[in-house]
């Protein structure tokens, strides 16, 4: 007669014993083993605790119509120079020029943030006078809300030099986001949400381009108007003013932040269950061995009622 199997199902049985005896310290080693060992894989293999994450986004970014602007007009220090702080401008004297500016923000993908600026400022000049460098300041307000609120005032830095004397300069470039440290994963980050430039000092050291910047720098958080390539144009036509074209485009920021602690759990444990998991199958391999073959001596008690897993 031939037989075939009609139905399957894992016995259990449960191995008893008093509390002093070698199959309890036996017991209390291995649960040690199986769940410890796993948290120090997983801990010493770098990037338990993740202590700092990135995510994208783009900035909220307006020109603020502050500029300082200053040319040198000959290789003996002489300069013209203006401003849109009245005190820098009554300092200046018989060196200031006030050009004619042109300022046009644009939204390219129509999403409700600008991506660019375009600048355009022509600087009188006297017939004598010739251009050799420019150094210019523009300063944004800067904004983002994806994680953390941040809000700060910043500036973009436009600095060139030649030894022949120009008709016109080009620039286009980023507005980048640098970072010293990562920002809080949540709240308002408000702290260089003051002028870059203090426009109600009447002193000249306030208006100092090497004090402005070394103070700027020191921030945790700056921009930089990454620029590889200024045009330089040579050839300015008599009586005609210098000319300054700028496009400074508000890219997509990558941002650096330290990740809250839900984040952080939530990735420590993935790490620790796949650890987990190959210790807890060698060690229930490991008990099941010692205690069926009676390595250790217990009293096994099978159950009357089948258990299914």
């Amino acid at each position: 007669m031939a037989f075939y199997e009609v139905y399957a199902h894992p016995a259990l049985i449960r191995y008893k014993t008093s509390v002093c005896t070698k199959a309890t310290l036996f017991a209390v080693v291995v649960f040690f083993l199986t769940y410890i060992p796993p948290l120090l894989v997983a801990y010493r293999s770098q990037g338990f605790w993740i202590k700092r994450s990135t995510y994208e986004e783009q900035p909220v970014v307006r020109f603020q119509y502050q500029t300082l602007l200053v040319a040198a007009t000959s290789t003996k220090g002489d300069y013209v120079a203006w401003s849109t702080f009245p005190h820098f401008n009554n300092m200046l004297g018989s060196n200031l020029r006030i050009p004619a500016l042109t300022v046009r923000e644009e939204d390219d993908n129509q999403d409700g943030k600008l991506d660019r600026l375009v600048l355009g400022l022509q600087l009188p000049l006297k017939p004598e006078e010739e251009v050799y460098s420019i150094q210019l300041l523009l300063t944004f307000s800067y904004r983002l809300f994806r994680m953390s609120t941040v809000v700060m005032q910043s500036l973009a830095y436009v600095q060139h030099s030649s030894s022949v004397p120009g008709a016109q300069l080009f620039v286009a470039g980023d507005l980048r986001l640098q970072q010293r440290a990562p920002l809080p994963h949540r709240g308002l980050y408000s702290v260089y949400n003051v002028s870059v430039i203090d426009g109600s000092s009447p002193f000249a050291s306030s208006y100092d381009l090497v004090g402005v910047i070394r103070d700027y720098q020191q921030r945790n958080l700056t921009t930089v108007l990454s620029c590889p390539s200024p045009v330089w144009t040579v050839g300015r036509a008599a009586g005609s003013p210098f000319q300054l074209s700028a496009e400074i485009r508000y890219p997509l920021e990558v941002i650096s932040y330290r990740p809250g602690f839900w984040e952080t759990i939530k990735l420590a444990w993935v790490q620790y269950v796949s650890v987990l998991l190959v210790f807890l199958w060698v060690f229930r391999r490991v008990q099941t061995f010692v205690f069926q073959n009676q390595v250790l001596p217990t009293v096994p008690l099978p159950l009357a009622k089948p258990h299914l897993d």
